[in-house]
Formats: structure tokens, C-alpha cells, sequence
């Protein structure tokens, strides 16, 4: 019998650009172990030969003991037959085939690179393009796989002489780093004027000096250009919000550390280890009173969007201007993150001052990821840097390939095969040539990468959509349509790894319903390849269509004359603000013209918050909603009634909570207090909703979707109450519960369905 045995090993996940192969280098050089290891397609494969307990030891430690960023999502092995070899060598990668290799998100700079930027005598002292197997561009530098040099926008920078020989080097830890550079071969920082002319001589010290006069500058970061300015000086964040035309919405603020996070915000333990995560996101903070910030980052907020610095360049800036730095996306509102230089000169002239850039192409355009905290968990808000495009594995396969769509607002795609689901980066809201554009040239992007040829196409109802309408304009495809809250349950489904059936409540601004009206206040009870409408909020008009969301007081109207059957008090403030307009506006209402019917919970919000605040006219999506839940006060108990009617599907009357804030509003009482009272009523909506479903339908599991939420507040006292109930209740961890989450459930409803046939 041979004392050497062979095997042939496949490992396949997050595998490439993790450094995987000089791990598994190291591994079989140290256990005196022949054979090879490389990159393909498929992710990477291995030939390992030697005594059978050594082969035994390495296979089981590939899985044990893997790099930090490595996904393994299998192992397969097959027995070969010894070759005599003893030695061990990294193959060179192949191509052709299927490609199944994943990629590797962009992940945040490394303990080890950022003590070498601060040694004077290492030869990467303060260099901005510091990088190494556990850090640095992954995704936004991909051309194509397998992942190595050639396939990537460092494909153009060759490696010096010290950089090579670390890069071959088994023992370094640059071993096969695909982006390692060094101030001799790589990138280099240049400070830009208007004209791309070049300004002085040290560009960081130059873009420091500007921040400090209060200018806008933009960053060429991973993904795209950000605009900063520091955060402190009230006159530069206003500058930038007048030139990017951005009112209110508030901007992200990059601190140096965990200590200024602590200044400015409460940072606990699930804060800290969101701020700390290797994607870096922006993370939402309670925001301490006294914070040093300008009050036109926030404008009356009780929250901070931070996040730490995930790139040298990053550590760079924030060390050299000492203070926190706003940084924003480098676009003019609606418009998709610039991410070309040209483009960036072009679109960025009129905002910034000057563009801090370098030569290093990003071959995606990515923007930031936002997180909030809900229960020590992660809340997602945005999915995009340092998550996408890490697959999804879903507990069922795709019988065919898929292309889901997404919506319109927040809009993201998905690409699905196999056990995978593949969700983009955030595209924007798709309302224009520019992010139209941004989603078709991502859906090429992602179909290359991964090897996609789709066979079916998922789609939302809404014949406006620009994702509906690039749907139906494809050939040689099934095409799905999916209803939008149906989508957000199954995302929420897919999310948790359940198939259904459940009770599901989609709450959101607003999706196209089956029966052409408008919803958004839901109870369904679905499984991921359908569902039955259980319940809804009691339909009103929407003045005006997409008038009415942009100025809510036009909501409060349509609610306010169904609340008072016609017979609104005069006293009310919102009636005086807007006399002049408010009977025509009913009357549109009353009539149905270009006023369609609406369940949306958003809509309710947007009513309420306007009828006990002063916010009639909106300059973001929610953001009457989102100051309402930061008004409310966390100590008041109390809450409104409603009345529920009707069978299958049962009508909650939104306008009795309407009526109950606005006898609160003339009474005087405070608005913190009438915030709470009606978050505590929209709870028990939910709760009282789910009962009425289960003791038709013997349901005990409720999964929560839409983009209200997001509202942890309402989400909070909702949890409490379901669970105080007996319902199992399933949240959204790793996709958002708004319309980001779409297009993975349109996926997991094409996909469902599929299997069905």
C-alpha cells in the first residue's frame, strides 16, 4: 500500500483576493505537504499531496483556520493518484468555464498598513494607496475574475522591484495582494483646480489647508467622489448644501477615531462594533447636545450619520486637519456618485473648490453603506461599500438563472443563480437619465462577473418604473411581475432564510397595488411565490399624485376632510398656513382627479406630522416622517384609537388617528407627546392587524418590511407588542427593510415560482 495519498480539492466562496492561496501555500509548506494551489473561475482549486494524516490535518484546517476575509461556502475533495511530488507551488490562474469565483467587497485598511503609514523609516510612511491581503479596493477595482492583477484597474501599474518580491514572497503578507503598490509604481495624490490644472506642490497639505479655509473640496475615495468640508465651520457646510442643493437631508460626518465619535455621539457596544466592522459604514448615532458639529450638518436632528476614515487616504486627511470632516456624495442631488475623473470635473465644478484625486481607476461606482442599531443588532439602511458584492446564500436554488429588477427610490438590482443572490450596490432613485444609465451599465457589469445569462426577468407592477420598463423591453426571457409589498415580504423572508407562509406588514410610501390603487398599509399573508391581501389602511385620496408627497400638507387635507366628513376647524394651523390652496386642493380630492387612492402608511405620516408641525413641504423622501419619530417623547405611554372593518381584507381607518391628532393639536397638548401617542396607536395597528390575521389564517410568524420601518420607534413598540402577543416576529439583517431590499425579493418570488412549474 502507498504511504502518500493525493487529493484534488475545490474551495469555493469568498476565496479570491482574501489571501487565500498563499494561506493555503503556508499551510501545506509548514505540514511538508507537494501539490499546487491557484485561482479559476470557480473560485480556487488545490492538488495536495503527502502522508494521509498530514493531507487529513491540512484538509481539515482550510475550513478551521481561514484567512480573515475568506467566505468558505464549500469543500469538495476527490482522490487522485500520487505523483511522487514534493514540493508546493502557486499555479498559475486559469480561465474558461463557468464562472462561479465570488468577489470580495472593498474592505477597510488594515491594523498592519496603518502602522506602516506611520513609520518614517517603512518606504509606505503616509502613503495614500497602502494596501494588503487583508485590506484595500476589491470590488470597485474588478474587471473580471478570476481575481488577479490583469483583471483589474491596477492592471496598468507595474509592480516595482521591492513591491514584486514582496508580492512573490510566501512569507509577506503583499503575497499575491492584487493591488500592492508603493510611492515608486502606484497611484499618487494630485490637488486640482477647476481646470484640472495642478495646485502646489504636496496635495494632501494643500487640501488641508483648503478645508481649513472653509472650502468645498472633493474626494476621490473607493467608490466615488465625496464632497467635504469641516464639520465645525457653519458657513462651508451651508456653502455646500446651497451649491449641492441639498436643503435638509442630513450629510455623514468621517471622525478619526472611536474617541471623536464618542464626543459627538453615544457610542455603545453594538454602536462601536458597527463603527469598527470591516465595511466601515455610516452608522446613525444618537448625537450628543453639546457635539461640535454645524447645525446645518443635521438641521434639527437628534442624530449623526459617522463613520470612521476606510482608506489611507482617509487616515490621512483626518490626522492632518485634526477635526471631523463632512463628507458627502460627490453629485448634485437626484444624480447617480461620480466615480470618472472627467465626469467628476465636469458634474463637481460648480460644487467644489478642488479635487483631491489620484490615477486609479474605480471601476464601480459605490457609495457608502448606512446601518443603525435596533435591539444590539444591525439595522441596514443601505447596503452598498464593503457589503455588495458579497452574495447572499439563500436556503433555495434558483432554477434558472434571474435578473430582478428592483423599483424606483433607493433602487438596487439583484443577479441570481444557484444558491446565490447577488443584490447591488445602491443606485439612487431612478428618475433620470443619469442613474437609468448608472443601473443598466451595473446589471452588464454583474451579469459578466458572475456569469449571467438570465432566463427569467423580475419586475414590479408599476408600468412607470424605469426598472419596469427595462424589463418588458427584454427578449428571450419569462418575465415576472411582482407586486411591490409582496416583494418586501419575500425580501424580508429571503432575509431570514424562511419560505412561508407568514403574516406579512408592509408599511412604505407607496407601491402599485393589484387593484391599480395605490398601497402601502399592509397585511398580507404570503409565502415567497404569493400572497392574499388580509388587511389594509382605509383608502384616501392623494391630491395632486406625486404632488401630494412632495408637499404632505396636501396629505393632511385629503385626511383631515374624511376625519371631520367635510367640516375641518379653521383653527387648525396647517389650514391657516395654506388657506389659499387648501379648498381646491380638497375639492381635487373629493372629485378623484389626479388624485388616486392610497393605503400608505408613509401618506398617514406624512399627514400627522405636518398637522402638529410646520413641515408642509418636503426636501427628501420621508422627511416629514423621520422629524415626527424624533419629536416624539419616549416616556409618554398613552395612544389613539381606531376602528377596523370589513372581512378579508378588514380597512383600519387612518383617519381616526388623524382626528385624535388634530383634537390633540387644539388642545394644546405638546407635540413630543402627540408624536408618542400616535407611534404607540401605529403599534398597535400592527399588533391588533396580526391578531385579527391569525385567528383567520392560524399564522404565528409576522415578518415586517417597508421603509417605515426604518422608524425605530414604531419598530421597537411593534416588536414588543407582537412578541407580548406570541408571534414569532422576522426583521430585516442584512438587506434594508425599504425599496433597497426590492429587488432580492422580486428575486426570491421568480425563484419560488420557478420551482413551482
Amino acid at each position: 500500500m502507498s504511504t502518500r495519498v493525493r487529493s484534488a480539492i475545490r474551495v469555493e466562496g469568498i476565496v479570491q483576493g482574501v489571501g487565500f492561496r498563499p494561506f493555503v501555500y503556508g499551510l501545506a509548506t509548514r505540514l511538508g505537504l507537494g501539490g499546487l494551489v491557484g485561482n479559476d473561475e470557480r473560485g480556487v482549486f488545490i492538488e495536495i499531496e503527502g502522508a494521509p494524516s498530514r493531507v487529513e490535518e491540512f484538509t481539515a484546517a482550510l475550513s478551521g483556520n481561514p484567512p480573515p476575509l475568506a467566505v468558505i461556502e464549500r469543500i469538495s475533495t476527490r482522490v487522485l493518484p500520487p505523483t511522487g511530488e514534493t514540493g508546493f507551488v502557486i499555479a498559475r490562474s486559469s480561465a474558461g468555464g463557468e464562472k462561479r469565483a465570488l468577489v470580495s467587497p472593498d474592505v477597510a485598511t488594515c491594523e498592519d498598513c496603518l502602522r506602516e503609514m506611520d513609520d518614517p523609516a517603512d518606504r509606505r510612511y503616509g502613503y495614500a494607496f497602502t494596501n494588503c491581503t487583508n485590506c484595500g479596493p476589491r470590488f470597485t477595482i474588478v474587471e473580471d475574475v478570476p481575481y488577479d492583477r490583469p483583471n483589474t484597474t491596477m492592471a496598468a501599474f507595474a509592480m516595482c522591484e521591492d513591491c514584486a518580491r514582496e508580492y512573490h514572497d510566501p512569507r509577506d503578507r503583499r503575497f499575491h495582494a492584487q493591488p500592492v503598490c508603493c510611492p515608486a509604481c502606484g497611484p499618487r495624490l494630485r490637488l486640482l483646480g477647476h481646470a484640472g490644472e495642478e495646485i502646489g506642490d504636496d496635495p494632501l497639505e494643500g487640501a488641508v489647508e483648503l478645508l481649513r479655509d472653509g472650502k468645498v473640496l472633493a474626494v476621490k475615495g473607493l467608490g466615488g467622489y465625496h464632497l467635504a468640508v469641516l464639520a465645525a465651520c457653519e458657513p462651508a457646510v451651508a456653502t455646500l448644501r446651497s451649491r449641492k442643493h441639498r436643503e435638509d437631508k442630513p450629510f455623514a460626518v468621517m471622525v478619526s477615531g472611536l474617541a471623536e465619535a464618542r464626543r459627538l455621539c453615544e457610542v455603545g457596544e453594538a454602536e462601536e462594533r458597527l463603527l469598527t466592522a470591516r465595511s466601515h459604514p455610516i452608522v446613525l448615532l444618537r448625537r450628543r447636545p453639546e457635539a461640535a458639529v454645524a447645525p446645518s450638518v443635521a438641521p434639527g436632528s437628534r442624530w449623526l450619520g459617522l463613520m470612521l476614515p476606510y482608506t489611507p487616504l482617509h487616515h490621512l486627511l483626518l490626522r492632518r486637519s485634526a477635526t471631523p470632516v463632512v463628507l458627502t456624495s460627490g453629485n448634485v442631488s437626484d444624480e447617480p456618485i461620480a466615480h470618472l475623473d472627467g465626469e467628476a470635473l465636469a458634474r463637481l465644478g460648480g460644487i467644489a473648490d478642488a479635487f483631491l484625486t489620484h490615477e486609479r481607476p474605480i471601476r464601480t461606482r459605490t457609495d457608502d453603506s448606512v446601518v443603525r442599531v435596533f435591539r444590539g443588532g444591525e439595522l441596514p439602511l443601505r447596503r452598498s461599500r464593503g457589503h455588495v458584492p458579497h452574495p447572499l446564500p439563500l436556503a433555495w436554488d434558483f432554477p434558472r438563472p434571474v435578473l430582478a429588477c428592483g423599483a424606483e427610490l433607493k433602487h438596487t438590482f439583484c443577479v441570481a443563480k444557484g444558491g446565490h443572490a447577488f443584490v447591488s450596490h445602491h443606485i439612487g432613485d431612478l428618475e433620470n437619465y443619469e442613474t437609468f444609465r448608472s443601473f443598466t451599465e451595473g446589471v452588464g457589469h454583474f451579469l459578466r462577473l458572475f456569469d449571467v445569462a438570465p432566463e427569467v426577468v423580475a419586475h414590479d407592477l408599476h408600468p412607470e418604473y424605469l426598472s419596469t420598463k427595462y424589463a418588458l423591453a427584454g427578449e428571450g426571457v419569462d418575465l415576472v411581475a411582482v407586486q411591490h409589498h409582496h416583494a418586501h415580504i419575500a425580501s424580508c423572508l429571503a432575509d431570514n432564510g424562511v419560505a412561508g407562509p407568514v403574516i406579512g406588514v408592509a408599511f412604505d410610501g407607496l407601491g402599485y397595488g393589484r387593484d391599480a390603487t395605490l398601497w402601502g398599509g399592509e397585511f398580507l399573508v404570503a409565502d415567497l411565490a404569493g400572497f392574499e391581501r388580509a388587511g389594509h389602511l382605509a383608502t384616501v385620496p392623494l391630491p395632486g399624485g406625486a404632488a401630494a408627497i412632495r408637499q404632505p400638507w396636501r396629505m393632511a387635507a385629503a385626511y383631515l376632510d374624511a376625519a371631520y366628513d367635510g367640516a375641518v376647524p379653521g383653527d387648525l394651523e396647517v389650514v391657516r398656513r395654506n388657506a389659499a390652496s387648501w379648498e381646491g386642493v380638497v375639492a381635487l380630492g373629493r372629485r378623484g382627479v389626479n388624485a388616486p387612492l392610497t393605503s400608505s402608511m408613509g401618506r398617514l405620516f406624512d399627514a400627522v406630522a405636518t398637522i402638529a408641525g410646520h413641515r408642509d413641504v418636503v426636501g427628501y423622501e420621508g422627511q416629514a416622517a423621520v422629524e415626527w419619530e424624533q419629536l416624539a417623547d419616549p416616556r409618554e405611554t398613552g395612544t389613539y384609537g381606531f376602528r377596523v372593518t370589513g372581512e378579508a381584507p378588514f380597512s383600519v381607518h387612518g383617519a381616526d388617528l388623524v382626528r385624535a391628532v388634530a383634537d390633540d393639536v387644539r388642545a394644546g397638548t405638546e407635540p413630543g407627546v402627540v408624536s408618542a401617542r400616535f407611534h404607540n396607536a401605529v403599534a398597535h395597528v400592527v399588533a391588533d392587524g396580526c391578531v385579527r390575521v391569525r385567528e383567520t389564517s392560524g399564522l404565528s410568524a409576522v415578518a415586517l418590511s417597508g421603509g417605515v420601518f426604518q422608524n425605530v420607534l414604531l419598530l421597537e413598540r411593534a416588536v414588543t407588542l407582537l412578541t407580548e402577543r406570541g408571534f414569532q416576529v422576522l426583521l430585516h439583517r442584512r438587506v434594508p427593510p425599504n425599496d433597497g431590499g426590492i429587488s432580492l425579493g422580486q428575486a426570491a418570488v421568480a425563484g419560488a415560482r420557478d420551482r413551482l412549474r
